[in-house]
């Protein structure tokens, strides 16, 4: 069964830091490319980073410096690490896989599987 499950949201303050996971069943995870994405209440869904299969890594502008993404294929596990949150970073944040090398390169925010997603609330 394909699964996608992300654990780690929370509520936080401002300046705060959390670390996501986004651990993966049923998938070669270790030649997936992988996306986070965050969809904020009453907006649509909001890229913010991907890596590819070695460990590359692309960030949307109003993550950079701020947001990590990684990977540790031995545990079939996508992380996102957040620091210096913002109550803008407020949202429900998902990991998915993207399908194939050229919708990575493309960015063309296609997704074959997707997990549920877990909230980050950041207020003070």
């Amino acid at each position: 069964q394909v699964q996608l499950v992300e654990f780690g949201g929370g509520s936080v303050q401002p300046g705060g830091s959390l670390k996501l996971s986004c651990t993966t069943t049923g998938i070669t995870f270790r030649t997936s490319y992988m996306d986070w994405i965050r969809q904020a209440p009453g907006k649509g869904p909001e890229w913010v980073s991907d890596i590819d299969t070695v460990g590359n890594t692309r960030y949307a502008d109003s993550v950079k410096g701020r947001f990590t993404i990684s990977r540790d294929n031995a545990k079939d596990t996508l992380y996102l690490e957040m620091n210096n949150l913002t109550p803008d970073d407020t949202a429900l944040y998902y990991c998915a896989r993207i399908p194939n090398y050229s919708d990575y390169v493309l960015q063309t925010h296609k997704y074959d599987v997707r997990g549920q997603g877990t909230q980050v609330t950041v207020s003070s």
